[in-house]
């Protein structure tokens, strides 16, 4: 039977049929009526039907809120209550990505882009903080500003490299292990002048017993000036009167050579740079033992620590040449030092690097105008000499006299007019 009354016309639907809304289009299924019928209600009469009640599609009664809470007592469920969220397009995914949807390929491009700008400019800091960081550590102690009545600068770059027998910073132990001694105040054990330019690298060994005048100076920290007396005596005593300016002062005055830049180390810094590179391959010449240096070494192709190397460097006593021929294996090595710092697996080895620079960097002295620079032209131009491209002889020797050993003045006259003018040496020396 049909629950429908006869005649029902909208004035008895209620007072909410789209709340005042006239018009004549249906509504959307967002809004229609929903229909429910309720439990029969107690007979009111004869021919009495039971009244149905609505609930609009959102979930009000027409009447202002009356159905609404009937559909909640009854549990009427409209079906718009269930999570689905309208408006999203049938997305359900994140981003509003289909599931089924395939994934976008990813830009390998752009990433490669960004990840070479990302590398490059991590390079870039790491290299100019390496930069201020190694030149920061730099001692320039040495003023050449000082040095009185200099030669003209000729073509090239002169740089005066010396080893000193500084035993500053060293324990005891250091000092036993390293046959060093005790003695106080520093003297040069070798110096070496080191010409790069256009026409090859010349590096040239100063005897410490070269017989040389000391001319007059200015006290480097009095700021007195001191009269030349025509006094002669051994190289390494100018040093030990007033340190590296009258060095340079006494070098200049004997060879009338201009120096540029100015570079020393001692005992503990020599050693440990070569421990930081994992030692220094060379070629011994002979057996050595000698005592005083603590050298004891056999001859072939061998790889020194930092403690045999000084001990090798420092030998004089067991060598037929004595001043001579240790100046020579000076040279040898500390050519050979200077191709370990310069290769490639030193350089871009930054556990081999760091601990290289920090050990020289720590004990080298140099002068004022001494740059990071001018330091890694020396190491690399020293390379150089030592595979071949340049050459590598002592100041020409012509005799001695009270044991000091006298120079040859026509080669050494010849010799610097050839390193002013940055021409290939040919002078050869002993």
């Amino acid at each position: 039977m049909n629950d429908w009354p006869e005649g029902w016309s909208d004035n008895n639907r209620g007072s909410g049929h789209g709340r005042g809304g006239a018009s004549a289009q249906p509504e959307s299924a967002r809004v229609m009526r929903q229909v429910r019928r309720g439990p029969a209600a107690p007979p009111q009469g004869a021919g009495v039907p039971p009244q149905p009640s609505y609930v609009d599609g959102h979930g009000y009664g027409g009447d202002g809120g009356g159905d609404y809470t009937n559909a909640r007592n009854t549990g009427y469920d409209s079906g718009y209550s269930t999570g689905q969220v309208y408006g999203g397009g049938g997305s359900d995914g994140p981003g509003g990505r289909d599931a089924g949807a395939p994934r976008p390929a990813p830009d390998w491009r752009r990433r490669i882009k960004w990840t070479a700008i990302s590398v490059a400019t991590v390079l870039v800091v790491t290299t100019v903080g390496t930069y201020f960081w190694a030149d920061s550590k730099l001692n320039r102690e040495v003023d050449l500003s000082k040095v009185i009545d200099r030669p003209e600068a000729g073509e090239g770059t002169n740089f005066l490299i010396v080893g000193s027998d500084s035993r500053e910073g060293m324990s005891a132990e250091e000092k036993k292990a390293l046959h060093t001694g005790s003695a106080e105040g520093k003297r040069t054990d070798s110096m070496m002048i080191l010409h790069t330019g256009s026409n090859g690298d010349t590096l040239i060994s100063l005897p410490r017993d070269s017989d040389v005048e000391i001319p007059s100076f200015v006290g480097s920290e009095s700021g007195k000036r001191y009269a030349g007396t025509g006094r002669h005596t051994k190289l390494n005593a100018a040093y030990a009167t007033d340190g590296p300016e009258l060095l340079v002062r006494t070098i200049e005055f004997n060879t009338g050579l201009h120096i540029d830049h100015y570079v020393e180390i001692g005992f503990a810094g020599f050693a440990n740079i070569v421990d930081a590179v994992g030692g220094v391959e060379i070629d011994i010449p002979q057996d050595i033992k000698d005592t005083k240096s603590g050298a004891d070494l056999k001859k072939g192709k061998q790889t020194l620590n930092g403690e045999e190397s000084l001990a090798f460097v420092r030998t004089r006593y067991a060598l037929a040449g004595s001043d001579l021929d240790r100046t020579k294996n000076q040279q040898k090595f500390l050519a050979a030092l200077a191709g370990q710092v310069a290769t490639p697996g030193t350089v871009l080895n930054p556990f081999k690097l760091y601990p290289t620079m920090s050990a020289g960097l720590d004990t080298l002295i140099v002068d004022k105008d001494m740059g990071l620079y001018d330091l890694g032209s020396m190491f690399f131009a020293m390379k150089g000499v030592n595979g071949g491209d340049g050459k590598s002889m002592n100041m020409p020797i012509s005799g001695s006299t009270g044991g000091n050993l006298v120079w040859d003045k026509a080669k050494v006259k010849q010799l610097v007019s050839q390193l002013k003018n940055d021409e290939k040496v040919t002078v050869s020396g002993d």
